[in-house]
């Protein structure tokens, strides 16, 4: 098994560092034990188990570092790996960023481990892919889906006294539906630190419907558009902003957040509605509550009611900038609304219900914007009701201008370990029409 529980973990960590003879040393210890089953044409066509372990040195003698890994764990192997990182040091050259190790820290333990998801066995990943699959060939749909499980752990040590250990698990599943006569395409994802939140039956559903009703889609013309993106959708372009909330960039000028000399740092950037925060115990999407480097990782606000509160800084150019430490976020938790996706349906006089982006390409950092194409649903709304499918679309967006266009927000979701609401956009700019289903 490549799961060390926390003493084990840190009596191994004690023993490859008893061999260092750095001025400084840092050490990381990884094991995950996963599972997965992958079909395609309503059959499966693969299944496997992984075990994997890693242990990371990182040597340094002044502001030289070297780095050395290993996955054999007796003593022989151990100072083996030390010694290597250190002659990697040595002949290094120095890094003008390095900065020494943190001492110790205290730490709020994880949520991110449940016992369930680290249980799941090959029969159970059969039964998933056979109520999928069986969900599909009644409704005349072909199902091509990937369920992954993992439970894993990793540890950190340094020369200065630092150790953290965390575990944790996941379970993700995605699926794309295509009708059998070619012209509709429906897809899905989940994913959960808690397989028991987890029904595929319910996931398959919503990507067999999504098939069915996007065969036969029309083509209607380019345009601006109130859209209503699924999460899945929104969380596409939401990644770009989640990236612009880095302080270095924005000071030196390279991003969104940058303004003259300085940044847009307690500016309003988008609608008052948005209120944006990072958070690794909330029970919804739980995360390891330290970073690499060892920094504890707590709750922080990026966007509170349209403002941005919150840069992140790496310890180099905190301390470079004379600035507080403030970790990148470990997750991205949107607030949102009570509105159903029926209900912002409903309450739409015309627009196009998307169900996600994909093949998202950066147009200019500067502005966030981005490119791409709709896929697996894209439907057109009239008078509160879908009306028919409608061919995809190149679409050319900024997270900034869709938020500040900003009409409604719905249910959060999970998707991809954050939360995001379903949202009602005005003027949606899409650019041409894509032929692909």
């Amino acid at each position: 098994m490549a799961i060390y529980t926390k003493e084990e973990a840190r009596q191994l960590m004690e023993k490859a560092m008893s061999f260092s003879k750095a001025d400084d040393c840092l050490i990381s210890l990884s094991g995950s034990e996963s599972g997965n089953i992958r079909y395609a044409r309503n059959t499966v066509s693969t299944s496997g188990h992984r075990s994997n372990q890693s242990l990371v040195v990182e040597s340094s003698f002044g502001k030289k570092t070297g780095t050395a890994t290993i996955d054999e764990f007796d003593d022989a192997s151990l100072e083996k790996v030390v010694r290597r990182s250190e002659e990697l040091a040595q002949l290094s050259p120095e890094n003008p960023e390095y900065m020494p190790p943190l001492g110790p820290q205290t730490y709020d333990e994880s949520k991110s481990y449940v016992k369930a998801t680290a249980e799941i066995s090959p029969e159970y990943r059969a039964r998933v892919a056979g109520t999928s699959i069986d969900a599909a060939a009644a409704k005349d749909v072909t199902a091509a889906g990937f369920l992954n499980d993992s439970a894993g752990f990793n540890a950190i040590m340094n020369s200065k006294g630092l150790f953290a250990y965390s575990q944790d698990t996941n379970v993700n599943f995605t699926v794309t539906m295509r009708s059998n006569d070619g012209t509709g395409s429906g897809w899905v994802t989940r994913d959960f630190n808690d397989v028991n939140k987890f029904d595929p039956a319910e996931a398959s559903k919503v990507a067999i419907d999504k098939a069915v009703m996007s065969r036969q889609a029309r083509a209607i013309e380019p345009g601006k558009y109130t859209v209503i993106l699924e999460p899945a959708a929104a969380d596409g372009l939401l990644s770009g902003l989640r990236g612009a909330v880095n302080a270095r960039t924005a000071d030196e000028g390279r991003s969104f957040m940058s303004k003259g000399d300085g940044t847009k740092l307690g500016e309003k950037i988008v609608d008052e509605r948005v209120t944006i925060y990072s958070d690794p115990l909330d029970p919804r999407v739980p995360s390891s509550t330290w970073n690499g480097e060892g920094t504890p990782l707590k709750k922080t606000t990026w966007i509170e009611d349209g403002v941005v509160k919150n840069l992140a800084y790496s310890r180099f150019w905190a301390d470079k900038q004379g600035a507080q430490l403030v970790p990148f976020p470990s997750n991205f938790i949107m607030e949102g609304g009570s509105a159903t996706r029926e209900e912002l349906i409903k309450s739409t006089k015309r627009g196009i219900l998307v169900t996600r982006l994909w093949y998202i390409r950066s147009v200019d950092p500067q502005t966030l914007l981005y490119t791409g194409l709709t896929r697996d649903g894209t439907f057109y709304i009239e008078d509160g009701e879908i009306k028919y499918p409608v061919k995809n679309f190149r679409f050319n967006e900024s997270p900034i201008i869709m938020l500040n266009n900003l009409e409604e927000l719905g249910e959060q979701e999970r998707i991809d370990g954050s939360l995001i609401p379903y949202m009602k956009i005005r003027d949606f700019t899409f650019t041409s029409l894509s032929d692909a289903v």
